[in-house]
């Protein structure tokens, strides 16, 4: 079986009581820790479930070892804030359904709930688009707020990515495409869950 476990937004005291009793099922844990910051350690988190953790690359994940792992038994990957809030987790989940292997899902706090402390409502954003830091060659980021028209956009930040260079390549694109999406009187909310920047 393959449990997909949401550790929440900051830290240790954002995991679910199911999180943690899924968690201690689990014969494996796993954990990969390249799209988010998260305020806990493993060793942390081994203290709270009872079990060691090994970390995974975004190329371990994206293969097929922890559905092979699943088919003979209980494997545990352990995401900071919602399983869903990445694409890599749906596809592992859809491969998992495919190979008749049982998934059990634990939701958690993520970025996309989280940014309605800013007061802007969740009704009114439209698609979200990530900003990788490598993006020289790339625009959809741009496409989709463009789109989103009147709608809100929200951003997700590769990390080690600032919000000024966000900023920077928004301006970049727009000057290139003599658009007129983006300039410097455009109202931005920067958030930043888990980690002071």
């Amino acid at each position: 079986m393959l449990y997909l476990i949401s550790l929440g937004l900051a830290d240790k005291n954002d995991v679910s009581l199911r999180a943690i009793d899924a968690a201690r099922r689990c014969d494996k844990l796993y954990i990969e820790r390249y799209t988010n910051y998260y305020g806990s350690s493993n060793k942390e988190l081994e203290k709270l479930f009872g079990k060691k953790i090994a970390g995974l690359k975004r190329g371990d994940v994206e293969s097929s070892k922890l559905i092979d792992e699943s088919k003979k038994e209980n494997i545990g990957l352990l995401v900071i804030g919602d399983v869903f809030s990445a694409t890599t987790h749906s596809s592992l989940m859809l491969e998992a359904f495919d190979k008749k292997i049982k998934v059990e899902v634990i939701h958690g706090s993520s970025i996309l709930t989280a940014v309605g402390e800013t007061g802007l409502m969740l009704y009114n954003f439209g698609k979200t688009a990530s900003i990788p830091k490598d993006n020289k060659n790339i625009e959809s980021p741009y496409d989709i707020l463009k789109r989103n028209k009147d709608l809100h956009t929200l951003f997700l930040l590769d990390l080690g990515l600032s919000f000024n260079e966000a900023i920077i390549y928004l301006l970049g694109v727009e000057k290139k495409r003599k658009g007129k999406v983006f300039d410097e009187n455009k109202l931005c909310v920067v958030c930043s869950f888990g980690k002071k920047t």
